[in-house]
């Protein structure tokens, strides 16, 4: 018994039909950018199609031809055999070349597409909001742009052209068929429906066995992207044989549906090539009888060449019966690619949004902000501040009370149900993405780090930057001495996600990055919870003269190191019930005092 585990996606695209002539117009459609390799596929699936029935007629015509005429007695017929012999082989030979450069061409262009497609999915992902990326696995995504554009390749080198090539093939076979022998075509068409209602029933089955083992895989791989995120938690909690155990029955799971789907696939088949071979039979034995006991004897090279239209005929539809499974994963994939490329985002560039101007000064304001992630469930209420360019603003709350989503609000990561937030008195919905990003620079929470080197981190703060940049900015937060520590200096390489520096290291680089980027409005989230205490005395006073001139909001848990904002908005349940000064808000003896008592309680 399989047990199966559904979440709302993967139900969603249960319920899509796997194919539509709407997605094979699309598939088309990509290849649009390559029209002239795509009409010279074209034009040798339709030689390569008509190729087979033409030698089915050569034969045929060598048979009732000088063959013939020999077993009558006509003498010196040989050289019209061997001529007509040539003939059929130089026709076969020439059916392979078509084929061998239909194959190339098919891969030629199936690559070039899904290099293209790749590069869509990539840069449309880049464009997704926070929202997207919060709802939806990791594995999931990972899937998209890997195994369903794989999927898209193969749909258009093993899918789409060879149905072309079957199809053409049928049609051909079918219309020699018709000139020569309409009655023996009568057993054919008769046969036909019978392979199509085989065909439909099994389909529909084959139909929800992909679409369950699709959907299993992209458990499984949504399980390895989690795993490998986590593993720190995963070895601190010694939890490794149970994650390995749950593993093991997603990937047991997984099989018995891709088994499901072969034992589906392989009921199919055999039905369908035993209906071809009766259908076959039947026209050997009718044409047999008209051959030697009919009045009106059929040539048996007719009957001959008729018998192997038979099988191009019918061979097409078992190798479409075989295409069609490959046809499913094809459209399913391509149905969820498209689905994501059709996905827009919550928030885009508005036309003819406005670009900041460079002597923008970082007024900050926010005004009447409400925000929810979910309906009805407000995390952000009717907020309210204003922050004038080069001040320091302090938001401080228990976990979950608003701040980080406040801060995403800023940076446009997110856009608020009501309310605005203006920059120099630019509602930043109104202005372009690049500007916005040159003039709010966020250090994250969690400090992350591309793969590369150390320098290659620093520089990614802005386009065209220096290695002299990078200097510069570590000088600037005194931090000269990371250069030292670390083995190759700026050439060091960072690991994955920083994972060869240490965790101060990797906050430093952040910093460092920030101010390569030099925003008007700097967003220090959580910024120094993850430093060592030494190291949090080592960038306090520079990271004052790094605000000096830069409108700053500061997330911190440590309450030492916003003593000095300009205010301090104190945060509950989404709403802003205390703010002013450190000072002022000590006296109150309201939420502020009691945060801070015990941030020195426990320091």
């Amino acid at each position: 018994m399989v047990r199966v585990v559904r979440d709302p996606e993967a139900d969603a695209e249960a319920r899509q039909r796997p194919l539509s002539l709407a997605l094979v117009r699309r598939l088309w459609a990509l290849m649009r950018p390559y029209a002239k390799k795509r009409n010279t596929l074209t034009a040798l699936v339709i030689m390569r199609s008509m190729q087979l029935p033409a030698l089915a007629w050569a034969i045929g015509a060598v048979i009732n031809g000088p063959i013939t005429r020999g077993t009558m007695g006509e003498n010196n017929q040989f050289p019209a055999i061997l001529l007509g012999a040539i003939g059929v082989l130089v026709l076969a030979a020439f059916t392979q070349i078509t084929f061998v450069y239909r194959q190339r061409f098919a891969l030629e262009l199936g690559e070039a597409i899904v290099h293209d497609l790749r590069g869509q999915v990539y840069e449309h992902l880049q464009k997704m909001p926070m929202q997207y990326y919060a709802k939806t696995k990791t594995g999931r995504i990972i899937s998209r742009i890997t195994s369903d554009c794989d999927s898209v390749r193969v749909g258009v080198q093993d899918v789409l052209f060879v149905s072309l090539v079957q199809g053409g093939q049928m049609i051909g076979a079918m219309i020699v068929m018709a000139w020569y022998d309409q009655p023996l075509l009568g057993i054919v068409v008769a046969m036909s429906p019978v392979m199509w209602l085989i065909g439909r029933v099994m389909r529909s089955r084959l139909s929800q066995a992909y679409r369950d083992m699709q959907e299993s895989f992209s458990r499984v791989t949504s399980t390895i992207a989690e795993s490998v995120a986590v593993i720190r938690v995963t070895q601190a909690l010694a939890r490794e044989d149970v994650n390995a155990d749950l593993f093991r029955e997603l990937t047991s799971d997984h099989a018995e549906y891709n088994m499901n789907t072969v034992r589906e696939g392989g009921r199919l088949m055999p039905l369908l090539e035993l209906t071809g071979q009766i259908s076959m039979g039947l026209v050997l034995v009718v044409g047999a009888y008209r051959a030697i006991i009919a009045a009106d004897p059929m040539p048996v090279g007719d009957l001959i060449q008729f018998w192997f239209l038979v099988g191009l005929f019918f061979s097409p539809i078992q190798v479409l019966g075989n295409q069609y499974n490959q046809a499913l994963s094809a459209m399913a994939g391509a149905e969820r690619v498209f689905r994501l490329l059709d996905t827009q985002p919550e928030w885009s560039d508005v036309e003819n949004a406005t670009e900041l101007p460079s002597t923008v000064q970082g007024d900050l304001s926010v005004e009447n902000v409400t925000f929810a992630y979910e309906p009805g469930r407000n995390v952000l209420r009717d907020i309210s501040f204003d922050a004038p360019a080069g001040s320091m603003i302090a938001l401080v709350g228990e976990t979950g009370s608003g701040k980080s989503t406040l801060t995403n609000m800023i940076a446009r990561y997110y856009l608020p149900d009501s309310g605005v937030v203006r920059i120099d008195g630019y509602d930043i919905r109104q202005l372009t993405s690049r500007s916005l990003a040159k003039v709010v620079s966020v250090v994250p929470q969690q400090n992350f780090l591309f793969t590369g080197t150390v320098g290659e981190n620093i520089l990614a703060g802005r386009e065209g930057a220096t290695i002299e940049d990078a200097i510069a900015a570590l000088r600037s937060l005194d931090c000269e001495w990371l250069l030292d520590d670390l083995p190759e200096g700026l050439d060091t390489q960072a690991g994955s996600r920083g994972g060869r520096v240490s965790l101060g290291q990797r906050q430093l680089i952040c910093f460092a990055r920030a101010v390569v980027a030099d925003p008007r409005i700097l967003i220090l989230d959580e910024a120094t919870s993850a430093v060592d205490t030494m190291t949090e005395m080592r960038i306090q006073h520079s990271l004052g003269r790094l605000l000096e001139s830069r409108t700053s909001i500061v997330v911190a848990h440590r309450l030492s190191t916003i003593k000095s904002a300009d205010q301090i908005l104190v945060f509950d349940h989404g709403r802003i019930v205390e703010h002013g000064k450190h000072q002022d808000l000590m006296t109150k003896s309201g939420i502020y005092a009691a945060l801070y008592e015990r941030f020195v309680s426990q320091t």
